[in-house]
């Protein structure tokens, strides 16, 4: 007998049917002997629909009632899939994030677990029953409900299997795995059967929407097996995501990934001198805005140039904010760009084989597609192009490493060179 965790998103319950479609699965799973602790999303829209409502009555809703209103959408599921598996003979109790309990800190929108306590949970599963767990939610030590972010009942499923020493845990979603790029961008996108956790890791962090990043990261930690698979097909052989191997190796690139969310700005003109990233960036920090890629060009003249990306919904507050450090600092002027896109080739092959920069670029350079911005990693380079290039970018570069087969005559251990 196993011990496995289920996790189904918000479109695997988006209906009456669906609910009852995920509780057969259920207990199907429960009648071959394993015992389930199953992990729910809020149903398809629902979070959208609960924060519209706090926005129609406030423009800036206290976090703290914020999460109070969320939580309640994957309350709700937990609690009709319990019925459902009820009904069906299955027994079955809910519990939120507060009764495991899941204890976060207090940073309301986006808090981060620091335990999650298995004893309640094994005591439900030593009583013959299924743990449904609501998604998305903790509390925190003044006994306040938490949320844990967007998407972020992954993580819940991937904290509770780690706690649990669970045989694996499987996410249930509306795609039956991970694929090599997203297949409504690209038709010749394939399903991977497995993949590396630092390889998921790079295409979440880098746009792909299959498993939330933070989930990732606490699998790794943990070593938890996690699989996804489709909650829409009975023989889903799904993507299995764990830990390098050699074969690995073997796959020059594993995926490529879009992201469309993404808007650039440059501060110009600026004395180059010690301490002008802090100057800059300190600030922008402060306000919470997350940077990801960062380039600096200097002249002879001694000023320079500093252009990074965010995501396009941080754009105007971080304008405001650079701004300001232009004043501050004396820079030239202040310039932005709402609308790029970041293209990614993504493998742990590209640590052994030369080759990969070069060939990404000559066919960007064949189609026309303009560089901006390049940042790289061991197993990662980015690009970040205009946002009318960003498929066009996607679908020839899958086209030349994943469908072509790589790099012709790439050189092992050399690096991307």
């Amino acid at each position: 007998m196993a011990l496995i965790v289920q996790k189904y998103g918000g479109t695997s319950l988006g209906s009456i049917e669906r609910i009852k479609a995920v509780a057969e699965r259920v207990k199907h799973a429960r009648d071959r002997g394993d015992s389930l602790v199953v992990v729910v999303s809020a149903m398809a829209g629902e979070t959208n629909r609960l924060l519209g409502l706090a926005g129609a009555l406030a423009e800036q809703p206290e976090p703290r009632e914020t999460d109070v209103l969320a939580a309640t959408g994957e309350q709700l599921s937990s609690a009709l899939l319990a019925i459902r598996l009820q009904v069906l003979g299955c027994p079955a109790v809910s519990l939120l994030g507060y009764q495991v309990p899941i204890a976060t800190d207090s940073n309301h929108g986006r808090a981060r677990i620091m335990s999650a306590n298995p004893a309640r949970v094994l005591k439900t599963l030593a009583e013959g029953r299924v743990a449904v767990v609501a998604g998305y939610q903790g509390v925190d030590d003044y006994g306040d409900v938490t949320t844990l972010g967007r998407g972020a009942s992954d993580l819940t499923a991937v904290a509770l299997a780690a706690a649990l020493k669970a045989d694996g845990c499987e996410i249930y979603t509306d795609v039956d795995g991970v694929y090599t790029a997203d297949p409504g961008v690209c038709a010749q996108a394939r399903r991977l059967a497995r993949i590396s956790y630092d390889e998921m890791l790079e295409m979440a962090g880098l746009g792909a929407k299959v498993l939330q990043l933070r989930s990732v990261e606490l699998a790794r930690r943990y070593n938890v097996p996690l699989v996804v698979k489709s909650s829409f097909t009975e023989d889903s052989e799904g993507t299995w995501v764990g830990h390098e191997d050699r074969s690995m190796e073997d796959v020059l690139v594993s995926g490529i990934t879009l992201d469309q969310n993404q808007s650039k700005l440059t501060i110009a003109g600026v004395h180059d001198r010690p301490g002008l990233a802090a100057r800059i960036f300190g600030p922008i920090a402060a306000s919470g805005v997350v940077v990801d890629m960062i380039i600096q060009n200097a002249s002879a003249d001694g000023r320079t140039d500093v252009t990074f990306t965010v995501a396009r919904g941080d754009l105007h507050r971080a304008l405001e904010v650079l701004r300001g450090v232009a004043a501050e600092i004396g820079a030239a002027g202040v310039r932005s760009e709402e609308q790029v896109a970041k293209v990614s080739v993504v493998g742990v092959g590209m640590r052994t084989h030369a080759g990969v920069a070069a060939k990404m670029f000559e066919v960007l350079a064949a189609e026309r597609v303009n560089i901006e911005m390049i940042s790289t990693s061991e197993i990662k380079i980015s690009v970040v192009v205009r946002a009318k290039y960003g498929e066009l970018a996607t679908r020839v570069l899958h086209d030349a490493f994943v469908t072509g087969g790589g790099v012709e005559g790439a050189a092992p251990e050399g690096g991307q060179g």
